[in-house]
């Protein structure tokens, strides 16, 4: 089975930038504009996408995303319709990876045998979920390996040497470094720190790291790209959404444009 993943960030590896990891969630607006804001994305220059899937508690989730998901799950969006969202996208944009983010609920109610043969079949390339602690992961994560899906974990601020080794067990893909201890989209980390956080996590694990929580500007993100494997931003793309709903598409194309630019600018010494 093709790694889609480690293709991306090697890819984006060999052109001296961090990879673009974008998020939006399923069916916000409507099922229909969540396909055309996926297409958008990949024309923009994401490298990898992550699809939300919506929940009535997000509770890792800021505004925006918590809007997002009542917006989607007030639609009508099931469980069905985010792996036919999926399915079209994996077809459609076969050099993308496609990652499947959200809560547990949603992933262990019909059983982590069931989720991970529709992510599999689907084409779905990782998986995160939020909040299932490594400790805790005793279904979820080995029937997705067993399926060639990887797991992706999380690092917190708070992940310290005593506990990153049980966050790294059984993790693959990349390594999402969640750069502050909140929620999404209202803040974002000082640059040391991040820099520090990475240069420590990179000694721990050949995974590459992508850093993620309150990153929305193309200066921001090539601050973060000049150290990170990867740059995550959803909030921002979120937003977009919301102000725009089905007219989004255009303004996410620009949007991600901007920020492939920075990325691709940021490690050359130029300000982009």
């Amino acid at each position: 089975m093709t790694d889609r993943i480690a293709l991306a960030f090697a890819r984006a590896r060999s052109e001296g930038r961090a990879a673009l990891v974008t998020f939006v969630t399923a069916g916000d607006p409507s099922i229909a504009a969540t396909l055309d804001v996926l297409s958008a994305l990949v024309e923009g220059g994401a490298d990898v996408v992550e699809l939300g899937m919506p929940f009535t508690d997000p509770m890792a989730d800021g505004p925006a995303i918590q809007a997002a998901n009542l917006r989607s799950l007030a639609n009508g969006t099931t469980t069905a319709a985010i792996f036919q969202i999926a399915r079209w996208f994996c077809e459609r944009y076969p050099h993308v990876p496609l990652v499947l983010m959200g809560y547990a609920n949603p992933m262990l109610r019909r059983g982590a045998e069931w989720f991970a043969n529709q992510a599999a079949s689907t084409g779905v390339s990782g998986v995160i979920c939020v909040d299932l602690p490594p400790e805790e992961d005793d279904q979820l994560g080995p029937a997705l390996r067993e399926r060639g899906v990887h797991l992706i974990r999380l690092a917190t601020p708070t992940t310290d040497a005593a506990r990153l080794p049980a966050v790294l067990d059984g993790a693959s893909g990349f390594l999402y470094y969640v750069s502050v201890a909140g929620i999404t989209g209202l803040q974002q980390a000082a640059q040391a720190s991040i820099e520090d956080a990475v240069a420590r996590l990179k000694a721990a694990t050949d995974l590459p790291v992508a850093v993620g929580f309150g990153i929305r500007s193309p200066d921001q993100a090539a601050a973060v790209g000049r150290v990170a494997d990867g740059v995550v931003v959803g909030s921002a793309i979120v937003d977009l959404v919301a102000r725009h709903g089905a007219d989004a598409p255009a303004q996410v194309r620009t949007y991600i444009q901007s920020l492939s630019a920075a990325l691709a600018a940021a490690r050359k010494g130029v300000h982009a």
